[in-house]
């Protein structure tokens, strides 16, 4: 068995059967159509979120649907496995709200052995994990996540250990500065300076955390180590549905705006989510269109081929535009009881 190359275990399999579903990859065809329809469950699952959350107004879902080119080359033309990881991320962030937590951390962790950049969500998904169980409640939860990495990859894991860990699970890749989306207005010794990328390390784990001292974590509750104790201590034990996807969303986007470099096919690990981190804060009714125009903006900056200075700024400016008002206006709605399900009628009535 030959050791993997920046992809773990779970990727050889999915694509191991595509190559076999499509004659050894010669029907290109019958793949695009395979993932057209992996494109149609992902959005099923992206716009089930939504509906549960009820924090975008409808006109915006045309816009995932519709509006991103980039979006479509990804999933129907490209076939990235970026796409089978989120499709499956969404999956799992499906059954957290369903409160399904043991088989949402195992659908989460084999999305992370598809791409590990599912490991952005790790950070907010160990936060809710703490605020739901505890430290004590949280530890079988991670043991199943852990598990599974296992299993899919005792094949490899039996015959060469440290290079499928060092190469699979790759957190010094080097990129290459030709593809870089978002750094393009750096020089390029800049851009490939080890000082650059431990800089970039640090103000993540900064912003981490200070979303989750202050944004995740709500002040009127007390200290943030109050999250070891037995959730039966604190009330409501359950997150609402508002702050589970904000505090998984926001994990990711800060994770990507903290990236060493931004691939063209990376859009599609934050693109679905992006409506959300800018609607889901209370917002009048003129200030729509200033989001809509930001969306705008970063759909323009990621079909800029190649990327230049100005659609790198811009796509920096943006992404600041969206922190600050995650900074600035995130404390209110999370701490709003989810929306009530409408009570059942009477049987008379049914």
């Amino acid at each position: 068995t030959a050791p993997l190359r920046s992809y773990p275990a779970g990727f050889v399999y999915i694509f191991l059967g595509l190559y076999y579903a499509t004659g050894r990859g010669s029907d290109v065809r019958l793949a695009q159509h395979l993932f057209a329809g992996l494109y149609l469950l992902h959005l099923l699952l992206v716009f089930r979120v939504y509906c549960r959350t009820r924090k975008v107004p409808p006109y915006v879902f045309f816009f995932m649907c519709c509006a991103s080119y980039r979006i479509h080359s990804i999933f129907v033309l490209r076939l990235f496995n970026d796409t089978v990881a989120m499709a499956i991320l969404f999956l799992a962030v499906n059954l957290f709200l369903e409160e399904r937590w043991s088989w949402g951390c195992l659908i989460f962790s084999l999305a992370v052995s598809v791409k590990m950049n599912i490991l952005l969500f790790a950070p907010g998904l160990l936060f809710l994990l703490l605020k739901r169980f505890g430290l004590q409640g949280c530890i079988p939860k991670l043991c199943i996540c852990a598990l599974l990495q296992v299993l899919l990859g005792l094949p490899f894991l039996l015959v060469n250990p440290v290079s499928y860990l060092s190469r699979s699970f790759d957190l010094g890749r080097q990129f290459q500065f030709k593809w870089t989306v978002n750094w393009r207005f750096l020089p390029e010794e800049v851009f490939q300076h080890r000082a650059f990328h431990a800089a970039l390390l640090l103000a993540h784990l900064a912003g981490l955390g200070l979303f989750a001292l202050r944004r995740w974590h709500s002040r009127s509750k007390g200290s943030i180590l109050a999250l070891l104790k037995d959730p039966a201590q604190r009330k409501p034990p359950s997150p609402p549905f508002a702050q589970i996807v904000f505090v998984l969303f926001s994990s990711n986007f800060l994770g990507v705006c903290c990236s060493r470099s931004l691939h063209y096919q990376f859009y599609v690990w934050y693109f679905h989510t992006l409506p959300y981190l800018l609607w889901c804060t209370p917002t009048a009714k003129l200030a729509h269109m200033p989001k809509v125009l930001l969306l705008g903006v970063i759909e323009l900056c990621w079909n800029t081929y190649p990327s230049t200075v100005c659609s790198s700024l811009s796509l920096h400016v943006c992404h600041s535009l969206v922190l600050l008002q995650l900074w600035l206006g995130t404390a209110a709605p999370l701490d709003a009881p989810p929306a009530r399900r409408p009570a059942p009628l009477p049987k008379k009535v049914q």
